[in-house]
C-alpha cells in the first residue's frame, strides 16, 4: 500500500522497497495516516466532481469562523490543506482552476486566499493582481519555484507570504492563523509624525494629508517600526514580530522587499529615506 508523504507537494515516486523511501511517507505510516479516498466527500458538503472539492456558495458565506479560499491545481494538495485548515476551525472553499477561483473570490469574499502560482486558465500572479486592485484580502502564495526572483515578484505584487513546495500543512495552517491575527489586532492610538500619519484602527496611512495605499503586510511592518521610534530591529526580529516567523521558516529577504516597497510609497526620495532608515549590518529603524 502506498503511503502519502507527510509534506504536501512531495513528488517522490513510491519506492520498490521500504529502503530509501521518502522520509515523509515513513513518518506518515508510523503515525497511522491512511491514504485519502473520495468516498464521503458529498456527505461533507462538497459539490460537483470530487477532485474539485469546491463548497457551495451558501455554505461558504455562512457567518462563522474565517473563510479561507484554497486555489491549487493538485487535488492532493487541495485535499490535505483543506483537511488541516478545517481541523483548525477554518471554513474552506477550494478550487483548482484560476477562472473559477476569481468567481469564487468575488462571490464568497474570503478572509484569506491560499494561492498556487501555476494554474489553468488564469495564473496565480494574475489572480493576485486582481485581488490587490480590489481589496486588502491577505494572500499566501504556494509554489514549487524556489528562485528568489519568483518570491520577489509575488511579494512585490502584494502577497503577504510565500510558501515553497513541498511544505508542512501544519506550518501552512500556522501561517494562515498568523496572517489573520495580524490583520485583526485591537485598536491602538494613531501615530502622528511630521507629514506622516498612521492609524492602526482604520489601517490608513497619509503622507502630507494624501492617502497612501499599503498592502496589509506593508502596513503591519510600517506600524511596527513607527511604534518604537529610533529603535533598531534586525531582519530576524522583524520576521518574529511582524510575520510571526523566523529565518528557518521564511527568507529574511522578505523584509528587505517590503521595506523597499514601503519607501517607494511614502518617501519623497526612496534612495534617501526620511522615515524608514537602514542601519547597515544591523537592520532597520523608524526616524520620527
Amino acid at each position: 500500500m502506498r503511503v502519502a508523504c507527510s509534506r504536501v507537494g512531495c513528488v517522490r515516486p513510491p519506492p520498490a522497497s521500504p529502503r530509501g523511501r521518502c522520509p515523509g511517507a515513513a513518518r506518515a505510516e508510523g503515525a497511522g495516516v491512511k491514504p485519502r479516498t473520495t468516498r464521503g466527500l458529498e456527505r461533507q458538503g462538497w459539490v460537483g466532481a470530487p477532485e474539485l472539492r469546491k463548497r457551495t456558495y451558501d455554505e461558504a458565506v455562512t457567518p462563522r469562523s474565517p473563510l479561507v479560499l484554497v486555489v491549487d491545481d493538485e487535488p492532493m494538495v487541495r485535499e490535505v490543506v483543506a483537511r488541516y485548515l478545517e481541523r483548525d476551525g477554518f471554513r474552506v472553499a477550494v478550487t483548482g482552476d484560476g477562472a473559477e477561483a476569481l468567481d469564487l473570490y468575488r462571490q464568497a469574499q474570503p478572509d484569506l486566499v491560499v494561492l498556487d502560482l501555476m494554474l489553468p486558465s488564469v495564473d496565480g500572479l494574475s489572480i493576485l493582481d486582481v485581488v490587490r486592485r480590489s481589496s486588502d484580502t491577505p494572500v499566501i502564495l504556494l509554489s514549487a519555484r524556489r528562485d528568489e526572483s519568483d518570491r520577489v515578484a509575488g511579494l512585490e505584487l502584494g502577497a503577504d507570504d510565500y510558501v515553497v513546495k513541498p511544505f508542512s500543512p501544519r506550518e501552512l495552517s500556522a501561517r494562515v492563523r498568523s496572517v489573520l491575527r495580524r490583520t485583526s489586532r485591537p485598536d491602538t492610538p494613531r501615530l502622528e509624525f511630521d507629514g506622516l500619519s498612521i492609524d492602526p484602527a482604520t489601517r490608513d496611512v497619509f503622507v502630507s494629508s494624501e492617502p497612501v495605499q499599503l498592502t496589509p503586510k506593508e502596513f503591519d511592518l510600517l506600524a511596527f517600526l513607527a511604534a518604537s521610534p529610533r529603535r533598531v530591529f534586525s531582519r530576524t526580529q522583524i520576521l518574529q514580530h511582524v510575520w510571526d516567523s523566523s529565518p528557518e521558516w521564511q527568507d529574511p529577504a522578505t523584509v528587505t522587499v517590503h521595506v523597499r516597497r514601503i519607501r517607494q510609497k511614502i518617501e519623497a526620495d526612496p534612495e534617501k529615506p526620511r522615515w524608514v532608515r537602514t542601519v547597515w549590518g544591523v537592520g532597520y529603524r523608524f526616524e520620527p
